[in-house]
C-alpha cells in the first residue's frame, strides 16, 4: 500500500534551497522532466515566508530510504538545513485533477 511522507524545513530562503535541490537532481518541476524515481508517483512542495513542505506519495518507505542515498547527496550540495519534521502516514486516497 502506498504511503505519504510529509517533511517540513524552515529556512529564510526556502524556495530557493527547494530550487537548488531540484537542480542537482536534474529534475524540472515546471515540464516534469527528469530522472524521477519510479517508486515516488506524487511529489507537492509549498512554501511561505521562511518555511518549506514536500508532500510525496510512495509506493513504500522503503523506496523512499533507498533515494535518499541521491537526496542527500543533492541536500548535502545545496546546503539544506535539517528538516524540523518528517512523518509518515497511510495513503487513505488521492485525488489529481489535471
Amino acid at each position: 500500500m502506498p504511503e505519504v511522507v510529509v517533511i517540513e524545513f524552515e529556512a529564510p530562503d526556502a524556495i530557493e534551497i527547494y530550487r537548488s535541490v531540484n537542480r542537482e537532481l536534474g529534475l524540472d518541476l515546471e515540464t516534469g522532466a527528469g530522472d524521477w524515481p519510479a517508486p515516488l508517483s506524487n511529489h507537492i512542495a509549498a512554501a511561505s515566508d521562511n518555511k518549506l513542505i514536500v508532500v510525496e506519495i510512495w509506493d513504500s518507505q522503503a523506496d523512499q530510504a533507498r533515494f535518499m542515498e541521491r537526496l542527500g547527496a543533492a541536500f548535502q550540495a545545496a546546503n539544506v538545513p535539517p528538516p524540523t519534521s518528517v512523518e509518515w502516514f497511510a495513503l487513505a486516497g488521492a485525488m489529481h485533477r489535471g
